[in-house]
């Protein structure tokens, strides 16, 4: 990743750090009075964009067409209302000076913070995210400088930041002399990094250092097609393809989470009877109280979300890294994971593909790769390769059945012709050179996720079974389904399979 001013590349160093009960009050005492200097310059932000939004200029500039002239109008307009960055540092650094903040925070501390909510706002602004909310008491876990010269500052294996020295812990064996590797590069600034584990708070250093970091993992060579979907990834390379569910590992988590939220419910409602409604929705304006026994199921519900949040992040890098073993260019198309979120809210949240996308992205860069957003006009889940007919196709219908006699699975043909993909448009000549070689690779694909094991997860979206486990999308009979198998093990034994990898047919 780069950063915004400083062009050279970057990347971050984390390491936890040494922090005795007095230093921890003090971090914790600090975090607090940015948290309150966040929710101040968020609030002036908020404030100045809502004044200029009322003005007749603004809204005479909003009327422009698009172009030179209509930008340097929004540019004087935030001129005039001091709706700028540097406008909020100034504001930042008068509420430092007149209150306690100028005991425990630092200028360039309090101008990263005021960039923090100036940028949400300015984002808000723009209509790239909603209308950003003001951080509560304990929900404000990271700080950063602007350079390493001043303020939080990296020296001789500690951090430094207006009295307190925090040491790092480094690890001992550094398998893959990642630390090493970190350390010997120059260090543009330090972020000092709270993390809530089982009721405790952990301090990390996060080091953002110049130049590229050591790999671990790397990436193969060539052009890999992906079919993602809410739930499921479906990825196809000349050698290898394979088709699972996204995060399938975090189920058993999830259901501890929802066991905890519904007991959390009751204790509410049994403890607050007079702020519900007869039809059991809560009365507007009422404040709840909360037991003893509803803060401590609460911690723990925060503790199995971070828990979660933490177990996902591992699991997409882990597939990141699967995906990024199988070639350097991946292809897939181009998606509204906003879209999605109003579709499948309950699955998006839950396996996060549009993370899954933006590591993908990040990986695949720091690896020399690249990640190829297709555009959906070649409409792949719906084309035939072999006679270039195009069919629309329901969400239930889960197999792609020609008359000129390919049969596959939707997801994993639909991942195969994304590998094919040249520039933009879908080559359909090198589609057809590839098809003989990619077809067993995709029935042996379906075989692998048919084979039934304690645990697994198999989506009824796979189009071998009605089960609608997690599914998105609706499942025809159980007749046309067996014969989807069937036709796609007959495409095998006609390419001399061997029958020990066959599908079996589910329901015979």
């Amino acid at each position: 990743m780069s950063n915004a001013k400083n062009k050279s590349d970057s990347f971050i160093l984390e390491l936890p750090l040494k922090v005795n009960q007095s230093q921890e009050k003090a971090l914790l005492v600090r975090l607090d009075c940015a948290r309150q200097l966040y929710n101040a310059c968020l609030s002036e932000s908020l404030r100045r964009l809502k004044l200029m939004r009322e003005s007749k200029s603004y809204q005479n500039a909003a009327r422009m067409t698009k172009g030179k002239v209509r930008t340097e109008a929004f540019k004087a307009l935030n001129e005039l209302f001091e709706f700028r960055e540097y406008n909020i540092h100034s504001f930042a650094a008068k509420n430092k000076n007149g209150c306690h903040f100028r005991q425990h925070l630092d200028i360039n501390t309090c101008q990263k913070v005021a960039t923090r909510a100036f940028k949400a706002v300015q984002e808000f602004a723009f209509g790239k995210r909603g209308r950003p909310r003001f951080k509560g008491w304990n929900q404000f876990d990271s700080v950063e400088g602007k350079s390493n010269a001043m303020g939080i500052r990296w020296r001789e294996n500690r951090v430094i930041w207006s009295g307190l020295e925090l040491p790092a812990k480094f690890d001992p064996k550094d398998k893959f002399g990642v630390q090493a590797h970190g350390l010997e590069c120059r260090t543009k600034y330090v972020r000092l990094l709270r993390r809530k584990l089982a009721g405790k708070n952990l301090f990390y250093a996060q080091l953002v250092q110049e130049g590229q970091p050591k790999a671990k993992h790397f990436a193969g060579n060539g052009v890999v097609g992906l079919d993602l979907g809410p739930s499921t990834i479906a990825a196809v390379s000349p050698l290898e393809a394979f088709l699972e569910p996204l995060c399938a590992e975090l189920e058993p988590i999830q259901r501890e989470v929802r066991r905890l939220q519904r007991r959390l419910d009751r204790s509410r409602r049994a403890f607050n009877p007079e702020a519900f409604n007869a039809d059991k929705t809560i009365k507007r304006g009422v404040r709840l109280k909360k037991s003893n026994a509803y803060r401590r199921d609460q911690s723990r519900l925060e503790e199995l979300n971070r828990r979660l949040a933490a177990y996902r992040k591992a699991l997409q890098g882990r597939l990141v890294n699967r995906v990024l073993a199988m070639g350097n260019i991946i292809n897939l198309e181009k998606l509204s994971y906003r879209a999605w979120q109003r579709m499948f809210g309950k699955s998006v949240g839950f396996r996060a593909p549009g993370m899954f996308v933006s590591m993908l992205r990040r990986k695949a860069e720091s690896a020399g790769g690249v990640v190829n957003e297709l555009p959906v006009r070649n409409r792949l889940s719906q084309t035939c390769h072999q006679c270039g007919s195009v069919e629309k196709k329901a969400l239930s219908k889960r197999w792609h059945h020609c008359d000129c006699g390919i049969h596959a699975q939707r997801d994993l043909y639909s991942a195969f012709l994304a590998m094919n993909v040249v520039g933009d448009d879908l080559d359909m000549r090198q589609a057809q050179k590839a098809w003989p070689g990619a077809e067993p690779l995709l029935c042996h694909a379906m075989s692998r996720c048919n084979e039934t094991v304690i645990g697994k997860v198999r989506f009824a979206s796979f189009g071998l079974n009605r089960s609608r486990n997690g599914s998105h999308g609706e499942e025809g009979s159980m007749q046309d389904e067996a014969e989807d198998v069937v036709a796609c093990l007959s495409a095998c034994e006609s390419l001399g399979e061997s029958c020990s990898t066959a599908l079996r047919t589910p329901g015979l």
